[in-house]
């Protein structure tokens, strides 16, 4: 349900999510997570369990600076 509602898909970050999980278990590579961008927000679908959750949390902590930085408009100097 939410593809359709993002501009750009972030799929790298969607396989890094799945990658991350199926470490604990193989399910994770069954989820239909979504990440995205629309217009200038950034949407993210977490994994329904708390351990996918804490994973999510985990990689988005990681990337979270460097991609509001690029919504809002950053380049990469």
């Amino acid at each position: 349900m939410t593809a359709p509602l993002v501009d750009k898909r972030l799929l790298g970050i969607e396989e890094e999510l799945r990658r991350r999980g199926s470490a604990h278990t193989p399910m994770a590579l069954l989820s239909r997570g979504v990440v995205g961008v629309s217009g200038r927000t950034l949407v993210v679908n977490l994994p329904g369990s708390p351990g996918g959750v804490r994973d999510g949390l985990t990689l988005l902590d990681e990337l979270l600076d460097h991609l509001l930085d690029q919504i809002g408009g950053g380049g990469h100097d």
